[in-house]
């Protein structure tokens, strides 16, 4: 065999190669991540691809019901998600790739009318939802019929954003003190340190120019048979808060807020069951406060209950996202058999 014969073999060889990897590394549904795009935008943001027609119109309040609507427990109002409108024909390729997006398909022509629910379509970690509609009409109703679905799958890919985060860019060693203590643990961003440690009490923080966030765990009584009201867990928790949290000043310390009263609501969560509640926080005798969120696990081993519990102290500064941070890293919480490798 000549040489031009085995250059020209061998090139045909690099070319089938260069156009074969791509393709066979597609083909496998578990490689997808390796080649997309990484989302764009700010926290909180959703683009709403919708005309202005509609979007003016009763479709756009109904998703701005849905989605715009007061986040829970904040000292101010602030709207649960920043909505970016877009007409259609601008949705081009530099949108496609945004971490949120709500799309819309008004047309008589549409053969399935409904609510679509799609994981990175054009990007990761992205959540895409459809509205099919063969009117204004029905693409309102379809958006206050399934508000809960939708609302819910953009604040849990919220969440889950930054709780893979703090997975990747983790301060193991808190965990590891914290599992040795209740038999569990979240996980820790990068940038957190431990403030207090004893043998029922757990406080760790990442303090900032602007902010305090902080995370606190402990375990509260259980009699074994009936869960106990929310009145009986946020006393039991203030006599906790009392010991450990002290405030600026003699007498001073943190503890429930009474402003507005606390929210209880049970969850199941990627097969845990708990309790979450989310309220105010302030410091008796100071002027001091924020929101909190907490999760309260039942403890096997002790038998009593685990109180997990992220809050925000971020004076004149708005608060949601710095709420669905802490928020992420209590909902990261797992039992030690449970912990996930990196």
């Amino acid at each position: 065999m000549n040489s031009r014969l085995k250059l020209e073999i061998m090139r045909k060889y690099l070319f089938l190669l260069a156009v074969l990897v791509p393709l066979l590394s597609s083909c496998g549904g578990d490689d997808k991540s390796a080649y997309m795009k990484t989302v764009t935008g700010k926290a909180g943001e959703v683009i709403v691809v919708l005309d202005k027609a509609n979007w003016d119109g009763e479709t756009g309040s109904a998703v701005r019901e849905v989605l715009a609507k007061d986040y829970p427990m904040l000292p101010q109002k602030e709207a649960s998600f920043t909505l970016i409108n877009i007409n259609k024909s601008a949705f081009s390729d530099l949108f496609k790739v945004h971490r949120n997006i709500v799309f819309f398909n008004i047309d008589d022509k549409v053969q399935n009318p409904g609510v679509f629910i799609k994981r990175d379509a054009w990007a990761q970690p992205q959540i895409l939802i459809t509205v099919e509609a063969k009117g204004s009409e029905e693409a309102r109703n379809l958006v206050l019929e399934n508000s809960e679905l939708i609302f819910n799958a953009i604040d849990q890919i919220e969440k889950e954003r930054i709780a893979k985060a703090s997975r990747k860019f983790e301060e193991s060693s808190i965990r590891s003190v914290v599992a040795e203590r209740f038999g569990g643990s979240p996980y820790f961003p990068k940038g957190y340190s431990i403030k207090k440690v004893t043998d029922n009490f757990f406080w760790a923080s990442l303090e900032t120019t602007h902010s305090n966030l902080g995370i606190l765990i402990y375990t509260i009584p259980f009699n074994g048979t009936e869960f106990p009201s929310m009145e009986t867990i946020i006393e039991e928790q203030n006599k906790v808060l009392q010991e450990n949290v002290p405030g600026m000043f003699p007498n001073s310390y943190m503890t429930t807020s009474t402003a507005e009263t606390p929210v209880m609501t049970p969850y199941k969560y990627k097969g845990k069951s708990f309790v979450e509640i989310r309220g105010l926080w302030e410091v008796a005798n100071d002027y001091m406060g924020g929101p909190f969120v907490e999760h309260i696990h039942y403890a096997k081993e002790s038998g009593k209950l685990l109180v997990v519990e992220g809050f925000v102290y971020a004076p004149r500064f708005k608060k949601r996202n710095l709420v669905r941070q802490v928020e992420s890293i209590v909902y990261s919480f797992e039992w030690a058999e449970n912990f996930q490798n990196k």
